[in-house]
């Protein structure tokens, strides 16, 4: 049966996938803080005047969170504490490279954390979780208002996407864009939109974010790779969506209670 096929490979295979996907830019980061171990320092070192040592540590603290963090989700262990170690990984790389002043990578790190927050929250759905002495809010536990914030944070990345010039191609792809994203943050007919916005999002990562076509020692290759793996970052976010549903918070679950 096709459609009980579908469904039993996307509760069993697409989570993997998600999670993959989702981690991919801590993964990409955290490398790169290996291999360019003594650029980073002397940055953090340049910009914050904190010194040689503190500037090691915030380089090496960035290298063993991410990488750990990301070994811990994709083996399923202790993936809440992860999820934290990420956030927090997330929030001290927001001050340290001064991201909160430019607005387009703040909301690209809020989309990240929106990602995050969904993997809590299905983290959350498989067994004892952290907040088990949380008395649940009537019908809508925590869980579902992190799947709520999840989903609304992830809809930023989409507002960084969206270009104001005004040729046709791009007034469609706004309209498109923007109608998807509103059904996503309210969750209605929240799987089809999600996985609508995935196959678009990969498109565009692709063709804009191609960083395999530029020489590695050009600074466009690594603006590229970090763009591209932000982005699949994101697309892991959706498919969470799409793999788990939108949650209690949502118009998709209000339509089945009338």
């Amino acid at each position: 049966n096709m459609p009980q096929d579908l469904e039993l490979v996307t509760k069993q295979y697409l989570p993997h996938v998600a999670r993959l996907c989702l981690i991919s830019t801590f993964l990409e980061d955290g490398i790169r803080m290996w291999f360019q171990w003594n650029e980073q320092r002397d940055y953090i070192e340049a910009t914050w005047s904190c010194g040689y040592f503190l500037a090691a540590c915030f380089v090496l603290l960035n290298l063993l969170g991410q990488l750990g963090g990301c070994v811990l989700i994709l083996s399923r262990n202790f993936v809440q504490y992860a999820c934290f170690a990420l956030f927090g990984i997330l929030s001290l790389q927001t001050i340290a490279y001064s991201i909160l002043w430019d607005l387009k990578f703040l909301m690209r790190n809020l989309a990240l954390g929106g990602g995050l927050l969904l993997l809590l929250a299905e983290s959350r759905g498989e067994g004892k979780s952290m907040f088990a002495g949380v008395p649940s809010m009537g019908e809508h536990s925590p869980k579902q208002y992190m799947q709520l914030g999840g989903r609304v944070l992830l809809v930023l990345m989409f507002m960084t996407l969206l270009h104001f010039d005004p040729s046709f191609i791009s007034i469609l792809q706004n309209l498109v864009g923007t109608a998807l994203i509103v059904l996503v943050a309210i969750g209605f007919k929240t799987k089809l939109a999600a996985l609508t916005l995935v196959l678009w999002l990969f498109a565009v990562n692709v063709y804009f974010n191609a960083f395999w076509m530029v020489p590695a020692y050009k600074p466009m290759h690594d603006f590229l790779k970090y763009d591209f793996f932000q982005t699949m970052s994101v697309i892991g976010g959706l498919l969470l969506i799409v793999a788990l549903g939108p949650g209690g918070v949502s118009m998709d679950e209000k339509k089945k209670l009338w």
